[in-house]
């Protein structure tokens, strides 16, 4: 009796996932999901002022993205942090990958160790969130060091 009740249980639920999706309420979520400010640290370069900080931005939001800036914290080899500093990426249209790079003066590259977003501080487009960049935001990393938010 009880073999046939989870095979029941088991029917039911995969009945309603397949009505959710005929529905078009699975599709909305996959969206949702896809809905994202994909930022990577692409690279860390000595540079003549200092370390030059490489990213790779690209706006997956349904909207294009008239200001965007971000505070990030560099922490040094004790894990300390090392610098507080904001980031304009200026705009991003929907859709487009743009690369943007930043010259951050008397650091030093090789001791940099982590790199954290810790909160966007613009975030401003028609029918966008101002908190969207960083709710949706998707931290990666090419560089070796570790970054997130």
């Amino acid at each position: 009796m009880r073999f046939l009740a989870r095979h029941c249980y088991g029917l039911i639920a995969a009945t309603a996932l397949l009505v959710l999706a005929a529905t078009g309420i699975a599709p909305a979520q996959e969206n949702a999901a896809k809905s994202t400010l994909t930022l990577e640290l692409n690279a860390l370069q000595p540079s003549e002022k200092g370390c030059r900080l490489t990213f790779v931005v690209t706006n997956n939001l349904e909207a294009a993205l008239d200001k965007v800036g971000f505070e990030i914290a560099l922490f040094n080899q004790a894990q300390v942090v090392d610098r507080i500093t904001v980031l304009d990426f200026k705009e991003l249209p929907q859709g487009k990958t743009k690369v943007r790079r930043f010259d951050l003066g008397e650091l030093d590259c090789t001791k940099v160790t982590r790199v954290l977003v810790n909160d966007s501080t613009e975030c401003a487009g028609t029918g966008i969130d101002p908190k969207a960049c960083i709710r949706q935001l998707n931290p990666t990393t090419k560089s070796g060091i570790q970054f997130g938010s």
